[in-house]
């Protein structure tokens, strides 16, 4: 059973690892049987997850931590991620849940509206 403290200390490494753009540690901190679900996409594993955390870090500007509340086997984040994309800054939410010391799943909630216009004016 993964306990309170080690949720806070699973989570911060991968997090403070991907917005510093070190995708590479932040992936050992996830289990091999991950999800990750978001309003535009969902992985079923870390490698494709890992690959467009990759490019999205290349976008982020800055980061403010807003809240962080961490139980047994599980966290959530929030916090606005500043980026240089035409979307700005977004106030994110991400609620972890851990498996034997990993993390097996994140949901991602943040709003999609800007991304589906500039995915639009793209063409995807």
């Amino acid at each position: 059973m993964t306990t309170e403290i080690q949720s806070r200390q699973v989570v911060r490494s991968y997090h403070d690892a991907w917005i510093s753009g070190d995708v590479t540690t932040a992936g050992t901190f996830l289990s091999n049987e991950f999800t990750n679900l978001t309003p535009l996409t969902n992985y079923y594993e870390p490698a494709p997850y890992l690959d467009q955390l990759r490019k999205f870090s290349q976008q982020v500007t800055g980061f403010d931590m807003l809240s962080e509340l961490y139980g047994t086997a599980e966290a959530t984040l929030v916090y606005d991620v500043h980026t240089s994309m035409p979307v700005g800054t977004i106030r994110t939410v991400e609620h972890f849940r851990l498996t034997d010391g990993k993390i097996s799943t994140i949901i991602l909630v943040f709003d999609a509206t800007p991304w589906h216009k500039m995915l639009e004016v793209a063409g995807k």
